[in-house]
């Protein structure tokens, strides 16, 4: 048994997987009578459940095997398999570093699972020195990484990150969401050197599909095959396999979008700071800014009422605003309202 295999829980161990009619037969072509589907219909029948032809794309596109690859219906239902593989409810524990992504709060809530809440130094880096005492806490067998982070914008520094994987004892997510934007590397490259890790990735981000709901997950086989055996037989539609596929085939459009993004980004974030109301623009190495402002919830709610849509965070971090990156012709309105308004 690898020393992955013990932070599994007890009865996913055991777990004898549902065998769907796909799995059973892996052809394409045949008289189909083994799945009660109709025999009528452009979407007549059940997708593929592991995904076998995108999985092999991402593959290609990413210069990773199809066997360190899993997709989820979206990276919610990664971080929930997380919880659900290695995690006694009641007992077990995962660390997050605060303000972060609040799903690995909600999903840890949902599965009876304790949160450990190390808050972000004045840089909005990890606080090793906070976090080390726990690595070697028995009960605690998660450690969430969100990177570049969500909403502060901002990639962990990487050592940090290195010294959290090799010295903690259970498994390490790195939430890569938003690393198209980073121009840095990324730790899928390295899953093939630590055996605890999962990096996680989206196509709702940079691939321009966040109605496709297609979260991939990177990692070792070996810990991969206890994802497959949880999640529901068919957890991505034919539909969204193939929109996937498709955008995995428009890698030059998704490439100019991206750089597009970043220029306008750094546009936006020059004239958010020649603002009198904004206090600070955060750099970033997503597709948002983290933007301090005064009087936030008014500037919210008059943007609000003017149809242009922000994120007020301003109960996670004080005074705080998040503005996605749009358009050059939407992110020209949203600068023109901000000064028309006045505080």
């Amino acid at each position: 048994m690898k020393r992955t295999d013990k932070l599994v829980r007890p009865n996913v161990l055991k777990l004898v997987p549902y065998s769907c009619a796909r799995d059973e037969y892996e052809g394409s072509d045949g008289i189909f009578l083994d799945a009660n589907e109709s025999p009528y219909g452009p979407l007549n029948r059940y997708p593929d459940p592991r995904q076998c032809e995108l999985r092999e794309a991402i593959g290609r596109h990413k210069g990773i095997p199809a066997g360190n690859i899993f997709l989820g219906n979206g990276s919610d239902e990664i971080i929930d398999l997380c919880f659900r593989i290695f995690c006694n409810p009641g007992k077990d524990r995962a660390m997050i570093f605060t303000p972060t992504y609040g799903m690995y709060g909600v999903a840890a809530s949902v599965n009876d699972i304790g949160i450990v809440r190390i808050p972000l130094d004045d840089t909005f880096n990890i606080d090793l020195q906070a976090a080390k005492p726990w690595l070697k806490e028995d009960t605690l067998k998660l450690v969430f990484i969100c990177s570049p982070n969500n909403p502060t914008g901002n990639c962990m520094n990487p050592e940090t990150v290195e010294t959290i994987i090799s010295e903690f004892n259970g498994i390490v997510v790195i939430d890569e969401a938003y690393a198209d934007f980073s121009g840095k590397p990324s730790f899928a490259e390295r899953v093939g050197e630590f055996d605890n890790l999962i990096v996680m990735q989206t196509f709702s981000k940079a691939m321009g599909l966040a109605a496709a709901r297609v979260g991939m997950a990177f990692a070792d086989a070996d810990l991969l095959r206890y994802f497959f055996a949880m999640k529901p037989p068919y957890n991505i539609s034919t539909i969204n396999q193939e929109a996937a596929l498709l955008r995995l085939s428009e890698a030059d459009t998704v490439a100019r979008h991206v750089q597009s993004i970043i220029t306008e980004r750094e546009q936006l974030a020059l004239r958010l700071t020649a603002l009198p109301m904004v206090e600070k623009v955060w750099p970033s190495d997503s597709n948002f800014l983290l933007v301090r402002i005064k009087d936030a919830d008014y500037i919210y709610n008059t943007l609000a009422e003017r149809k242009i849509v922000v994120r007020n965070r301003s109960r996670e971090i004080p005074g705080c605003i998040r503005i996605t990156t749009g358009t050059p012709e939407e992110n020209e309105k949203l600068i023109s309202e901000l000064e028309r308004i006045s505080v």
